[in-house]
């Protein structure tokens, strides 16, 4: 089974939990499988925590605190890769600069629900793209 390397927005995340049998909770589905390998560092946990724990979400406690260890536990930790790119909200930097990290040694992706916050780039997709991607494989 191939893997893909992504870094996921914070915006799939919240969306996987609003709606669980959603294209973004596919995509959260397929990294706690380990098909999709999650691309972090601590700023990038540090968002989703802040974000999920948010009283407007109304998201459990515990199920938040399960879900960032399982990503935490299938995750590769990595440095950031510094950008040369302007971004509309300099929050969103990390999430490219992993993104570039990662893509130093391997094909990863970054995965997001808002492609006007990053460069325009093939590699930076929404979920229905990586879950096409995914699907479109030989190798499956």
């Amino acid at each position: 089974m191939k893997k893909y390397y992504a870094v996921i927005d914070t915006n799939v995340i919240v969306s996987s939990l609003l709606r669980k049998d959603s294209i973004p909770g596919r995509i959260v589905d397929l990294t706690l499988l380990g098909r999709i390998v999650p691309l972090l560092n601590e700023e990038i946990i540090a968002e989703y925590k802040d974000v999920l724990m948010r009283n407007k979400f109304g998201f459990e406690a515990g199920e938040v605190n399960d879900l960032l260890f399982s990503i935490r536990e299938k995750g590769i930790f990595l440095q950031r890769k510094q950008a040369e790119d302007s971004f509309p909200d300099e929050e969103d930097i990390v999430f490219y600069e992993i993104c570039l990290s990662g893509r130093s040694t391997m094909e990863s992706y970054l995965i997001t629900g808002n492609l006007r916050h990053y460069p325009i780039r093939n590699y930076v997709v929404t979920p229905r793209r990586m879950l096409e991607i995914i699907e479109e494989d030989p190798g499956l």
